[in-house]
């Protein structure tokens, strides 16, 4: 157990299971004491009983970070408990499936509402406290950030989006020296039961992938962690990952071509 966090104080959004939850793990070993958040109070009791066995300094705050008001509870209730904010992961968020011309509006609104409202709400009020530690703010993006895919136009719009929030944040704030971090992940091992939305507007449940061809939920959140420590400003995940953002600045058209010739990849992966 390492100890390179002792001292920090971390919120995660969406950690009661997933990237968050390892993400949430990762500081504890590191020493970080960690506030757990979600909207499933039963998960969220599993999770801390899991991130206790690592430390004692964790608390978990039940609330939809989508709700201004409950998004400012969490970062509220931080402060109460630990005196301060180190760290803020903005990993809260859900996906999509379908083409654009079957989807119902309210898919784009759902995902906005959690993808884009659910980061925005939390840290507005971080940054006041952050700016008092010359903390962190991440942003868990996805390599769907990167350009527009089939059957995930409402959530890689969403992803995109936190791009220009990062970005305006990292100029806004450079004077009181907090570090922002945007992480591009690649596709990654999903929990049982996990959900994402369907073109109607329901919850549908993803099918589990292999993990032969997906990261683990413990690599990401090395990931995440080292782009903390190191204050590194954009991570890319994967070789793939890397390739598609390089060629997506340069030649765009190349890696259209390439996703309509492997079309039915996308959608099989997509399930």
């Amino acid at each position: 157990m390492g100890n390179r966090f002792s001292g920090k104080v971390a919120v995660i959004t969406g950690s009661s299971r997933g990237i968050g939850k390892a993400i949430a793990v990762e500081l504890a070993r590191e020493g970080a004491s960690v506030v757990l958040n979600g909207r499933n109070r039963e998960r969220l009791e599993l999770a801390q009983k899991e991130i206790e066995k690592h430390t004692k300094n964790v608390i978990s705050v039940c609330c939809d970070v989508s709700d201004v008001k409950e998004g400012k509870r969490l970062i509220d209730e931080t402060v109460k408990t630990f005196g301060r904010l180190d760290i803020l992961v903005n990993n809260a968020g859900v996906s999509m499936r379908g083409y654009v011309a079957d989807l119902a509006p309210e898919v784009f609104q759902s995902v906005f509402r959690n993808n884009i409202y659910g980061t925005v709400n939390p840290t507005i009020p971080a940054i006041p406290e952050l700016r008092k530690t010359s903390g962190s703010v991440i942003f868990i993006s996805s390599l769907a950030g990167i350009r527009g895919l089939p059957s995930l136009s409402a959530y890689c719009s969403s992803k995109m989006a936190l791009r220009a929030i990062a970005e305006s944040i990292r100029i806004e704030e450079h004077k009181h020296k907090i570090h922002v971090g945007l992480i591009y992940v690649g596709m990654t091992e999903i929990e049982h039961q996990k959900e994402t939305v369907g073109p109607d507007g329901s919850v549908m449940i993803l099918k589990k992938r292999d993990k032969k061809k997906v990261l683990t939920t413990e690599f990401v959140a090395k990931t995440v962690l080292k782009n903390i420590r190191k204050r590194m400003f954009i991570t890319t995940m994967t070789p793939v990952g890397k390739l598609n953002k390089f060629l997506q600045a340069r030649v765009p058209l190349l890696v259209e071509k390439f996703i309509l010739k492997n079309l039915h990849r996308f959608e099989e992966g997509s399930q």
